[in-house]
């Protein structure tokens, strides 16, 4: 009986105690949620302010080829529409003039350059369509291979070391990426053929003409580049991939200053060079007269005139000195002097986002040409009226006529006087 009455009253207890937990069950659900609620915003909170807290952000780590860029272009041309004398043609500007020419790829280019370090800069580039003669196309050749050291933090004053364009001439120094002429004038390019030698060149120029530099050639006003404003160099003065042939070197300097004023920028510029040119015995014919050691005194000085087309623009260069040049009389290479230049004048126009630029260019040109066999002597009148079509940044077409007028000869070669026309078209595409 003992046993039955303490069975019902531990009965009873679990049944108050499961009415108890049924009761409160309601209450501890709904305290629970609260509690979670506030754990989740108090952590939202937490986090909010976390965010607001500066982290030690690790530094990323560098690859060597993060800091290289590669871009390019390439250029193709047609010379023979129109064409009124097939025997007009210019060795210095584009083989594919004249007889047998056709369709030309006058340029091939890649280009790897780069910011390697603060104060170091490289920038290569190879050539794949280079013509050592008028029957040999497409052969791959460096035409720049140098690094600049700039020697202060924002590189204003710096070195370029290497294979590089001589600061002579606004033409030379401006791409043929950017030129508005398919060729560069006798006047100028005579004195740098190809534009390039291997040497150290200095430049100077404040951090915000460096921009300003850039800023004409990225913003399509058709700008030389960043040369410096102050250019002082030294150089073998034989041109690109040729070797030293008298261990005298050449000496150039250039000074340049572009002006903003209200919406147009003017830059004005002179530059000069001096040396010795060695000619090659290769390249001068059987019975031919040169001096002794075939050295011949190489100097000009030139002044440069910009006006940059925003929308009207106008460039011009003029040049004198002294160089070999062939004597039909005396049968002789001698030192003689020369002169020459250009004006250029062009109109920029935007069309939604394409670019037109119609120009007009006059050169001339009285002197030799000391990388020319016998260094031929030349007279040149011509004048070119085109249009360049900005198609979009990655593709241009350019429409030439040229009216030409060559006077040149050298020891196989009497007199000869060409005159022609003929309509010229390049297709480029920029990468």
């Amino acid at each position: 009986m003992f046993h039955s009455y303490s069975a019902k009253k531990h009965f009873q207890k679990e049944k108050n105690l499961i009415h108890l937990i049924k009761k409160n069950s309601n209450r501890l659900l709904t305290i629970n949620l609260l509690l979670l609620l506030f754990s989740l915003l108090n952590a939202n909170s937490i986090l909010a302010q976390a965010d607001t807290i500066p982290q030690k952000v690790l530094p990323a780590r560098s690859n060597w080829y993060d800091k290289i860029s590669i871009r390019g272009y390439a250029q193709i041309r047609y010379n023979r529409l129109l064409e009124t004398n097939e025997n007009l043609g210019c060795e210095q500007c584009d083989r594919s003039w004249g007889n047998n020419g056709g369709f030309f790829m006058r340029r091939m280019r890649i280009i790897f350059f780069g910011q390697i370090a603060k104060n170091v800069y490289f920038y290569v580039q190879p050539d794949f369509a280079s013509s050592p003669s008028s029957d040999r196309l497409h052969f791959a050749q460096i035409r720049d291979a140098y690094f600049d050291v700039g020697i202060d933090k924002h590189n204003r004053f710096r070195f370029r070391i290497g294979q590089s364009k001589v600061p002579y001439g606004f033409e030379n120094m401006q791409s043929s990426q950017n030129r508005l002429p398919l060729d560069r004038s006798d006047a100028l390019n005579s004195a740098v053929s190809n534009e390039r030698d291997i040497g150290v060149f200095f430049y100077w120029a404040s951090k915000e003409k460096r921009k300003l530099l850039s800023r004409l050639v990225s913003e399509g006003y058709k700008g030389s580049g960043d040369y410096g404003i102050l250019a002082i160099g030294v150089y073998n003065g034989q041109l690109a991939n040729s070797p030293e042939l008298n261990n005298t070197p050449h000496i150039v300097t250039r000074v340049t200053y572009p002006i903003e004023l209200k919406k147009q920028i003017l830059e004005i510029g002179l530059q000069a060079y001096t040396g010795k040119y060695v000619i090659s015995k290769s390249n001068v014919s059987a019975n031919v007269k040169v001096n002794a050691n075939y050295n011949y005194l190489d100097q000009r000085l030139a002044a440069t005139f910009v006006l940059y087309p925003k929308p009207f623009g106008i460039l011009a260069e003029y040049n004198i000195g002294k160089g070999p040049q062939f004597n039909k009389i005396t049968n002789a290479i001698e030192e003689k002097n020369l002169n020459g230049g250009y004006i250029l004048t062009s109109y920029l126009i935007n069309i939604h986002k394409q670019v037109l630029i119609p120009f007009v260019r006059y050169h001339f040109y009285d002197g030799g040409k000391k990388h020319e066999l016998d260094a031929r002597s030349y007279t040149v009148n011509e004048t070119e009226i085109g249009l360049e079509w900005q198609v979009n940044k990655n593709f241009e077409l350019v429409a030439h006529y040229t009216i030409s007028k060559r006077r040149y000869e050298d020891a196989k070669l009497p007199q000869n006087t060409q005159t022609g026309n003929l309509l010229r078209l390049q297709a480029q595409v920029n990468f």
